[in-house]
């Protein structure tokens, strides 16, 4: 099951990914094991979107990480990205 999720990080960036399975991704990312991501804790998992083709996900991630994709997600996650969410 082919899902894009967006976590926020400790300097308020919504980092974009896909998986096929969030729960253990977000695991990974918790643990330090993905690079891009180890030195902006703590973050938090703020949503993600299921697609039934892997294709489907793979290209609404490129686009969330166009100009763009990334204006649409602030406003969309407006509330998020400004509040102190814990762990």
């Amino acid at each position: 099951m082919p899902f894009v999720y967006f976590l926020k990080l400790s300097n308020n960036n919504i980092y974009k990914g896909t998986t096929g399975d969030v729960k253990k991704r977000v695991s990974e990312h918790k643990n330090g094991k993905v690079k891009s991501t180890k030195n902006y804790w703590p973050l938090v998992l703020i949503g993600y979107e299921y697609y039934h083709l892997k294709t489907d996900a793979k290209r609404r991630e490129k686009f969330l990480k166009t100009s763009e994709g990334r204006k649409l997600l602030k406003r969309q996650y407006r509330d998020i990205i400004n509040s102190k969410i814990k762990k």
